[in-house]
């Protein structure tokens, strides 16, 4: 199987990331070396903190939210409301949580 250096990335986990380890190769080339990335969805980064992806969820769940809150001032009901809710804002809330949800922080909780 051949590796796509270009596709590939490589994280360093820490604490090896504190120290100076040589770029990974390939004989197609070098790997680029990021501190987080995005994987199936889920942002992962070197610190293995969360702060990431929560982040993107909360940027994503308040711009939806945003256009609720513009749906309920249109007038629509709240059967049609809570089904906007459960169809688009809840999924991107729920997406992976048991994978990152047990290491928030109390700040990020609330």
């Amino acid at each position: 199987m051949q590796v796509n250096s270009t596709k590939t990335k490589e994280m360093i986990i820490v604490p090896l990331a504190k120290t100076n380890l040589p770029l990974l190769t390939t004989p197609l080339g070098t790997t680029e070396r990021v501190s987080s990335f995005k994987l199936l969805g889920v942002h992962i980064d070197s610190s293995l903190s969360w702060s990431t992806h929560v982040n993107s969820i909360l940027k994503k769940a308040t711009s939806r939210l945003y256009f609720l809150k513009q749906q309920k001032r249109a007038g629509l009901s709240s059967n049609h409301l809570l089904h906007y809710y459960t169809s688009v804002i809840r999924p991107v809330l729920e997406y992976s949580a048991p994978v990152w949800h047990y290491a928030l922080t109390k700040e990020q909780t609330y």
